[in-house]
C-alpha cells in the first residue's frame, strides 16, 4: 500500500473520530442517539472509493474496539459491539464500501447522483440494518423500531446531501489527489 493512500485512510479516522466529539441528540424511546459521525462514513466512501473508504472505517471501529473513547458521547470499548448501537456500527463498514463502490463507477460527478447514492445507501441502508438489528436486541417489533428511527432521517439526508457537495467539490478540485 503506498503511503499516500495509509495518509488518506489515517486522515479519514481521524475525520469520523472527530466528528463523535459532537455530542449526540437523544431520541425519545430510543437507545441511539443522532450523530455526526455517519458523516465522516458517507464521506469516505464518497471521497476514497470502497477500498480506501472501507478501510478508514474498518480502522475507527479497531480503534473503538480497544477502548478509544472515539464514539459520540465518549463511547468506546468492545462492549459497544453489543449494544442497540452495534447493527449501526457494522452497518457502516457495509456503507462506506457500497457507497465508494458505487462512486468509482460514476463517469461523471454531480451533486445530484452523489445525493441519491448517499440517501439510498447511507441513509435507508443504514436504518434498514441499525434498526433490524436495535429491534432484535430491545426484543421490539422491528416495524416499531423503524417508525421511531424515522427521527433519523431528516438528519440523514442533510448530512447526505452535505457530503455530495463536499465530495463533488474536493474531486473536482482534486484537492485530496485522489480522482
Amino acid at each position: 500500500m503506498k503511503t499516500k493512500d495509509l495518509v488518506l485512510i489515517s486522515m479519514f479516522t481521524a475525520i469520523i473520530a472527530c466528528l463523535g466529539l459532537i455530542p449526540g441528540i437523544s431520541v425519545p424511546g430510543l437507545p441511539v442517539p443522532i450523530v455526526l459521525q455517519n458523516l465522516g462514513i458517507i464521506l469516505a466512501g464518497c471521497l476514497l472509493g470502497k477500498r480506501l473508504g472501507t478501510l478508514s472505517v474498518v480502522l475507527f471501529l479497531l480503534l473503538v474496539s480497544v477502548g478509544a473513547p472515539i464514539l459520540s458521547g465518549g463511547r468506546g470499548g468492545f462492549g459497544v459491539f453489543f449494544g442497540p448501537s452495534a447493527g449501526y456500527l457494522f452497518s457502516f463498514i457495509l456503507v462506506a464500501f457500497l457507497i465508494g463502490f458505487f462512486v468509482e463507477k460514476l463517469s461523471k460527478w454531480n451533486i445530484g447522483t452523489f445525493f441519491i447514492i448517499n440517501v439510498l445507501v447511507g441513509v435507508i441502508l443504514c436504518n434498514l440494518i441499525g434498526g433490524a438489528y436495535m429491534a432484535w436486541y430491545l426484543h421490539q417489533d422491528v416495524m416499531t423500531i423503524y417508525t421511531s428511527t424515522l427521527a433519523f432521517v431528516p438528519g440523514d439526508v442533510l448530512k447526505s446531501l452535505i457530503a455530495a457537495i463536499l465530495a463533488v467539490r474536493l474531486r473536482k478540485t482534486n484537492v485530496l489527489n485522489i480522482a
